[in-house]
């Protein structure tokens, strides 16, 4: 039988639409939402009328470029959550409606479980079971992968997500919205070991980047009253020293991870994979220890319907569907 579904994401920021055919993904429609740069973040209130503006031609597009006409359709998937709860109610409540309309199922996602099945879009695929490291603006998570849909978070961060600490950074430096990449950006250019931040070396597997932010915080006022241009002047080694920080910050509960449930087979996902230094150290350290790692493409890293998809295909395969009674759950656990 051959079994498509429409895919929709609309968590935060990003308006996405995918169609998944017999598990392979047809396409990846993603509408970028730019009225929050003039704001530095973003504001949930905008960004939900934003995904009103661009679901429709988001899908639309979705639908004609996979050249799949509606009456094909298996199911209708979502993002339930996490993510903010304006957004998530606009791409709820059109998955209903729409699946209603068609009379064919609805599949609810879990977001964070979605970018770690996106490592099965393309090849190579990672083999079970794997950790999966997902790091984004809004978590830091390592998973323990047993089955596709079979996961269990061992271990978390208490406070921050190591993406806010980027982006919080970035606006302290001045850097545009969003400031990860920028701030990856001019990191390239600097020295890692210029200035020293403190590693947060949390009990267990769990995490904490609310220290770093405030000692950065810090650093800066207290250089920028000795010297009015001290960012100006020094903005490429303050960049590389603070993702270094963070970055070893992440690689120290992975490897302790990965030493305790013994697995060789590493993977990270989320917006903050797309970063180059983590990239670079995570291969650096792969050699060493041997691990096989695998990482998305860049526009599987960040928020998008094609990830919503794949989880949406192994969740048809099982049954899995919710009713029409469904709605959205902003903290959504994995």
């Amino acid at each position: 039988m051959k079994v498509t579904i429409l895919a929709i994401e609309s968590s935060c920021d990003e308006t996405s639409a995918s169609v998944i055919s017999n598990g392979k993904i047809l396409n990846n429609i993603v509408a970028t939402q730019s009225v929050h740069e003039k704001y530095g973040g973003v504001v949930p209130e905008l960004a939900s009328r934003a995904h009103q503006q661009h679901l429709i031609p988001v899908i639309h597009e979705a639908m004609i470029s996979s050249g799949i006409d509606k009456k094909e359709l298996s199911a209708v998937a979502f993002t339930k959550g996490p993510g903010l709860m304006g957004s998530l109610m606009v791409g709820v409540s059109f998955a209903k409606s729409f699946a209603f309309m068609l009379d064919i199922p609805l599949i609810e996602v879990n977001h964070m479980q979605a970018h770690i099945l996106s490592h099965f879009i393309d090849d190579p695929k990672p083999n079970f079971p794997f950790i999966c490291m997902t790091v984004s603006g809004g978590h830091t998570q390592l998973v323990l992968v047993r089955d596709h849909l079979d996961m269990e978070v061992i271990g978390e961060t208490t406070d921050d997500a190591v993406g806010e600490a980027f982006d919080k950074t970035a606006k302290l430096l001045g850097l545009p919205y969003p400031g990860g990449p920028f701030l990856d950006k001019y990191a390239q250019e600097g020295n890692p070991l210029a200035y020293s931040f403190p590693v947060a070396d949390m009990p267990g597997l769990k995490f904490s980047f609310s220290g770093i932010k405030t000692a950065i915080l810090y650093f800066l006022r207290d250089n920028l009253k000795k010297n009015p241009d001290f960012v100006e002047q020094n903005l490429a080694d303050i960049c590389a020293s603070v993702q270094y920080t963070l970055i070893k910050t992440l690689l120290l509960k992975l490897k302790k991870a990965a030493k305790e449930h013994n697995i060789k087979e590493i993977a990270i996902a989320g917006g903050v994979s797309a970063n180059s230094g983590l990239r670079k150290e995570l291969g650096l350290t792969a050699e060493k220890l041997g691990w096989n790692v695998y990482i998305p493409k860049l526009e599987y890293c960040t928020d998008n319907a094609a990830m919503i998809a794949m989880a949406a295909h192994y969740k048809f395969l099982k049954g899995e569907f919710c009713g029409m009674d469904v709605v959205p759950d902003a903290r959504m656990k994995i």
